[in-house]
C-alpha cells in the first residue's frame, strides 16, 4: 500500500485519477517525497511497516482529537453564552451533575483503552528483531558517520567499513540535495530484514530516517539496536537528530534502497576494492 501524505501530490494523484494521462500527463507523478520539503507539514512517505503503523496510529488519533476538540470547545462557548448576565440574570444554583459527571469520567477511559491497543501493538513491533538478514552498524562522530557491514570481512578480519561526510555546496551535482547529501551513501536490499546497531564515539548522536520510521540515539559505550524492512526501492534522506555540536545540522544520513541482486553486486565491489587497497 502506497501512502501520499503530501497535499500538493495528493491532488494532483487525484487529478490524474479522474483524466486520462494523455490529456493532462504533467499530473503525473513519479516518484515519493523521500526527503524533507520546503513548508511540509506531514509525515514523509513511508517505505517501512513501522512507519506505515506510525502514520495509522497518527491518523486513528487524530480522529479522537478532532471529536475531542470540538466538544470542548462546544462546551466553552455555551459556559460563556449561558452564564451571560444579560441573557440569564438569575444564576443557576446547580453545582453537581451526576450523570454527566460519570460520562465525563468513563469516557475518556474507553477512549484511551481504545488508543491503547494499537499503540501497544505498534510499540511491540518497532522493539522486535527478526532474524535479520543483515547487520549494519552505525557510528556517530562529531560531525560524519561510520558504517561498518559485519557480515561481510574483507581478508577474513576487517568488515566492510567507511565513513560517510555530507557534501560541501562546491562539490554537489544537479539533483544533489543541498545539506542532504553525502560522498558515501547507505546501500541496503529491499524486502530483507535489516539489524541496525547503533552507537557513538564521542558525544550523543541520533540515527534518524523519517520514511523508516527510525529514530535511534547513538551514545558513546552503548549499543542501541532496532531493525528495518525496506518494502521499496528508492533513496532516502535522514539528519542527525540529537544535538551534538556547532555541525549537528550538517551530518546527514542518505540509503539506497536496491533489490537483491544489486546489493550483492555493491557488496562484491566493496570488498574488491577494499582488497585492492591492502
Amino acid at each position: 500500500m502506497c501512502y501520499i501524505n503530501n497535499p500538493a501530490l495528493l491532488f494532483l494523484f487525484l487529478i490524474s485519477t479522474f483524466f486520462p494521462p494523455t490529456s493532462l500527463n504533467f499530473f503525473y507523478i513519479s516518484a515519493l517525497s523521500d526527503s524533507a520539503e520546503p513548508w511540509q507539514t506531514g509525515f514523509q512517505d513511508p517505505a517501512t511497516p513501522v512507519m506505515e503503523g506510525i502514520i495509522n496510529l497518527h491518523n486513528d488519533i487524530m480522529f479522537f482529537l478532532v471529536v475531542i476538540g470540538t466538544l470542548t470547545f462546544w462546551m466553552l462557548f455555551r459556559v460563556c453564552y449561558a452564564y451571560d448576565e444579560s441573557l440569564y440574570p438569575v444564576a443557576d444554583r446547580t453545582v453537581h451533575g451526576t450523570t454527566i459527571e460519570i460520562v465525563w469520567t468513563i469516557t475518556p477511559a474507553l477512549v484511551l483503552m481504545i488508543i491503547a491497543v494499537p499503540s501497544f501493538a505498534l510499540l511491540y513491533a518497532m522493539d522486535e528483531i527478526i532474524d535479520p538478514a543483515i547487520t549494519l552498524k552505525i557510528i556517530g562522530h562529531q560531525w560524519y558517520w561510520t558504517y561498518e557491514y559485519s557480515d561481510y570481512c574483507v581478508d577474513g578480519s576487517e568488515p566492510i567499513a567507511f565513513d560517510s561526510y555530507m557534501l560541501p555546496e562546491e562539490d554537489l551535482e544537479k539533483g544533489n540535495l543541498r545539506l542532504l547529501e553525502v560522498d558515501n551513501r547507505i546501500t541496503l536490499p529491499v524486502d530483507t530484514h535489516v539489524r541496525l546497531i547503533i552507537t557513538a564515539a564521542d558525544v550523543l548522536h541520533c540515527w534518524g530516517m523519517p520514511s523508516f520510521g527510525v529514530k535511534m540515539d547513538a551514545c558513546p559505550g552503548r549499543l542501541n539496536q532496532t531493525s528495518i524492512f525496506i518494502k521499496r526501492e528508492g533513496t532516502y534522506y535522514g539528519q542527525c537528530s540529537e544535538i551534538c555540536g556547532v555541525n549537528h545540522g550538517f551530518m546527514p544520513i542518505v540509503v539506497n534502497a536496491v533489490n537483491l541482486e544489486d546489493y550483492i553486486r555493491w557488496v562484491a565491489t566493496k570488498i574488491e576494492l577494499a582488497e585492492e587497497s591492502v
